[in-house]
């Protein structure tokens, strides 16, 4: 199987959105490293902006990502609501 990832330079401002990709995606792992954590998920994963702003209690523009997004493994299509990676077929 082809896994999907994505890796967060590890901080306050990403801690909600490690917890939101992880509780949308619920077979998604996360290795914590000292300073990243990478998310790994079979086939595809999903980042919904809705569920980040309902963490962090404000709007948020899912760009904010790039702020402390450190690589990402799978094709990106990305809109104003969600950002998925996955592997085509």
């Amino acid at each position: 199987m082809s896994k999907v990832f994505i890796a967060f330079q590890r901080n306050e401002d990403t801690r909600p959105i490690i917890d939101a990709v992880l509780a949308d995606n619920p077979g998604a792992e996360a290795v914590e490293s000292p300073a990243m954590v990478k998310i790994d998920a079979e086939h595809s994963l999903v980042i919904k902006r809705e569920s980040i702003e309902d963490l962090i209690g404000r709007p948020f523009n899912l760009q904010e990502l790039q702020m402390s997004l450190i690589t990402i493994s799978g094709h990106l299509d990305e809109d104003d609501d969600e950002f998925r990676l996955s592997w085509a077929n």
